[in-house]
């Protein structure tokens, strides 16, 4: 019986691995399912609205944020954040067609 060989591309593995991890804790999925229902929105009005601490927050939105998940844009001395909707497209789409097979 031959082996087949196994090889991955590094780079893409990890970008992959931060992808996931950021969408697989309950707290980042709650934050992102209200950014969304707001389309924009700064990081005071997450924490107050969803009562969390605010170091709590930003952890949760530096993570998803460095995933490629969201991203931020400073107006004085608010940031506020979107999503990247063909990041979590692409993703859904892999994670379905990986445990359709």
């Amino acid at each position: 019986m031959r082996k087949t060989k196994v090889t991955f591309n590094n780079e893409r593995l990890q970008v992959s691995s931060e992808i996931l991890r950021a969408l697989a804790h309950p707290l980042r999925l709650k934050i992102l399912e209200f950014i969304d229902s707001n389309e924009t929105i700064n990081v005071n009005k997450i924490y107050n609205t969803l009562n969390l601490e605010q170091s709590i927050t930003s952890q949760h939105l530096r993570i998803m944020r460095n995933a490629g998940i969201l991203h931020a844009e400073r107006d004085g001395k608010f940031v506020h954040y979107t999503i990247d909707y063909e990041i979590i497209r692409r993703a859904e789409f892999a994670i379905n067609n990986f445990l359709n097979k």
